[in-house]
């Protein structure tokens, strides 16, 4: 065999050893690294959420009765009519006669305002449905903090999920899948 032939079986030679020997140093070191780390604390991470709903309930409305007569017209004629007669009673003559028109007049004008007072006294009653919106608080858990152990390192990351006791170790990092 020629002098370069060995040169390069001799280079490639050592190059697989330390090769083989820097494989077996990597597998000794992840053999002596730890698999898992501890898990030493879990803490919620939590997030208030507002949530808007229509609250609605029936209430009792009262409204004033919409009046049949409402110029008072029964009241101020039924009032003058009796006014009147009462009227005719005082006096004698002419004053018969004006007795007689002033009670019309403040019959007609009692009348009248006793009718209002029943009319404002005549009410109809109603349900309606009255309506709120409300804004409605509740927590809600979006993640974990989890602080762990990994040798004499302490370390913090956040899950989706909440953890069991121990987190895997994969090449010295902490898997949180």
């Amino acid at each position: 065999m020629n002098t370069a032939g060995i040169i390069a079986l001799t280079a490639v030679g050592t190059l697989a050893v330390a090769g083989i020997g820097y494989g077996g140093y990597q597998a000794l070191q992840q053999d002596d690294a730890p698999a898992f780390a501890e898990v030493t604390n879990v803490a919620p991470i939590v997030r208030q959420v507002n949530t808007p709903r229509e609250v609605c309930r029936d209430v009792a409305v009262q409204r004033q009765a919409e009046p049949r007569d409402g110029a008072r017209a029964t009241g101020t004629i039924l009032g003058a009519v009796v006014g009147g007669v009462v009227g005719h009673q005082f006096g004698g003559g002419s004053g018969k006669d004006l007795a007689t028109a002033g009670g019309a007049v403040a019959g007609g004008y009692a009348g009248n305002q006793i009718q209002k007072g029943m009319q404002e006294r005549n009410v109809v009653t109603s349900t309606e449905q009255r309506c709120d919106m409300v804004t409605e608080t509740r927590s809600e858990t979006v993640g974990y903090k989890v602080t762990y152990l990994l040798g004499d390192e302490q370390g913090t990351v956040e899950m989706k999920e909440q953890p069991g006791e121990r987190l895997r170790v994969e090449n010295g990092e902490v898997i949180t899948d």
